[in-house]
């Protein structure tokens, strides 16, 4: 990585190499992750999830970043304080090929406050709730919702490549409802009762931490069911951990019965460096459409300009804005709200920049509603 931040075709290691890793290792116990030469092969995804940093303390640690206590708003700018009781709750984990693209020293970094457990989430807000979009009423069979007409959801995996402060499904009891295989037996049979699903949709957790031959024995199911014609995989893993992209994925969705589309996650242009485009142009090379979902966020992405650059980024890449979600309340996660009439702001902020197909969709999820509300 050159100095200024870019990255060149020549720039092949991940995680692997130090130097992109912002400061030296050693206080976090990483020097393991160091190569001698500028030339080391990235690790597998596998790999990249096994040396995620996984504490608060360790994460600041790497960045240079001050270990302290924040106000309760989480807006210290020099000092970051972990949440005692979010961080039990919630884990933190962060794999280095998101951390590298962090700036060192910035407690107010983009990327670095998407993913810090700070004292906020602790502080209960009006409106909170720990499944505010309507998944447990809407479980059909285990880790199988029916929302929406004509497409169902299959949770497949609790486990994420990435965790959230903000996400939405940080309490869903992915025990019960999501897991090994023999778990999905009663939601093929669902699938099979009701014709009138085409299409449906994999998420967690994240479906792409399934190993390839976990997730092509579930799509092999999945082709069993006649009237399902698409499959789309909801991923931020091609984000964070882009070898997730893997020449095996990439055949057994090309080769498949069904029609694939997959939908990524990216909140901020600098969340899409040049190892993720590439892993992204080998899927859409090869077919297969990509589509970003970004939530609006307070401290993140509201901003219009920082919208615009990442809508930008996307359609350069052949990318297509999807959806900008209005933050779903969580418990925990408040304090990245940012109110519907400044989100409203923004998008006519978008419009006159952009041309329409490279402005996303601004939606509400909300209970019970037929399909997303568009704001």
């Amino acid at each position: 990585m050159a100095e200024n931040g870019s990255t060149n075709q020549s720039d092949k290691i991940l995680a692997t190499n130090a130097k992109f890793v912002p400061t030296a290792l050693s206080a976090s116990g990483g020097e393991d992750l160091a190569c001698d030469s500028d030339a080391c092969d990235p690790v597998d995804w596998q790999t990249a999830m096994r040396l995620a940093v996984r504490n608060s303390k360790q994460l600041l640690e790497i960045l240079g970043i001050p270990f302290g206590r924040a106000d309760s708003s989480g807006s210290g700018d020099s000092a970051v304080f972990s949440g005692i009781q979010g961080e039990q709750d919630f884990p933190t984990f962060v794999p280095l090929e998101f951390l590298r693209r962090m700036k060192p020293g910035d407690a107010n970094d983009p990327l670095l406050r998407q993913v810090l457990p700070i004292a906020a989430e602790d502080v209960p807000q009006q409106g909170e709730s720990a499944d505010p979009v309507g998944d447990l009423d809407s479980l059909s069979a285990p880790g199988l919702l029916h929302k929406y007409h004509g497409r169902a959801l299959l949770v497949v995996s609790g486990a994420c490549g990435v965790h959230c402060r903000y996400c939405f499904r940080r309490e869903f009891p992915y025990q019960q409802e999501s897991g090994p295989v023999d778990r999905w037996n009663q939601a093929i049979e669902y699938l099979q009762r009701n014709p009138e699903i085409e299409e449906v949709l994999l998420s967690g957790g994240d479906p792409l931490t399934l190993t390839d031959q976990a997730l092509s024995h579930l799509i092999d199911r999945l082709e069993t069911v006649e009237h399902v014609r698409r499959l789309r995989i909801h991923s931020r893993m091609p984000i964070v951990i882009p070898q997730r992209v893997t020449d095996r994925l990439i055949d057994r969705l090309t080769g498949s019965r069904l029609t694939a589309w997959l939908v990524v996650h990216a909140n901020h242009p600098r969340e899409l460096d040049e190892h993720v485009l590439n892993a992204l142009a080998r899927l859409i090379n090869r077919g297969i459409p990509v589509l970003n979902q970004a939530v609006l966020l307070k401290g993140v992405n509201d901003d219009s300009k920082i919208l615009a650059d990442l809508c930008r980024r996307l359609v350069d890449h052949r990318i297509q804005p999807y959806y900008l979600h209005q933050l779903d309340r969580v418990r925990g996660a408040t304090h990245f709200d940012v109110s519907v009439d400044h989100g409203r702001q923004l998008m006519k902020e978008l419009r006159e920049v952009l041309p329409g197909y490279a402005v996303p969709q601004y939606v509400v999820e909300q209970s019970g509603e037929p399909s997303k509300t568009p704001i």
